[in-house]
């Protein structure tokens, strides 16, 4: 069961959840395709696969972030210890590429060249972010251990073998 520290931390987390992800990967792409037939079966399928893929990733990271590192994905509520474990250890976006899986996979599904458009615009958005503030920021409250972290694991096409820093 959970204490009250760690049943506020998963309360945390669970509304960052709904409210950033659930906007960028759930509410905005069925928006976008609330006018779109969903595609044929084999579409259906190769995007709920895509979507189940993406949002494990983002739940496994989600789990680290709060269970080892003690925070949240929000910046505003980082994790306080460097989290490079889990899916940490191949790629150090992976949490990104889970909400980038879920929308390209709905866009499969519907078929639809307006959520591929979306997808660019999340993933030009998370890009500009990560090296403009995320990277800097861990570079300066992790030094050394980030440093060597980000010269070993690629920041978004993951690794064959995990990294055992």
């Amino acid at each position: 069961m959970y204490d009250a520290g760690g049943m506020l931390l998963f309360v945390r987390n669970l509304a960052f959840t709904l409210i950033v992800p659930g906007t960028v990967a759930v509410y905005v792409p069925l928006y976008v395709a609330r006018h779109q037939a969903i595609g044929p079966i084999g579409a259906r399928i190769a995007g709920a696969v895509m979507i189940s893929l993406g949002a494990a990733a983002y739940l496994a990271c989600q789990w680290d972030f709060a269970n080892f590192g003690r925070g949240t994905p929000a910046p505003i509520d980082a994790p306080r210890k460097f989290v490079s474990r889990g899916l940490y250890r191949y790629v150090r976006n992976p949490m990104y590429l889970g909400v980038g899986t879920v929308i390209a996979g709905q866009a499969v599904a519907f078929r639809s060249l307006a959520l591929v458009a979306w997808l660019v615009v999340f993933e030009v958005a998370v890009v500009s972010f990560t090296r403009g503030y995320e990277e800097p920021t861990l570079r300066e409250q992790f030094g050394a251990d980030y440093e060597a972290y980000a010269a070993a694991v690629p920041g978004w096409w993951p690794r064959l073998r995990p990294w055992r820093g």
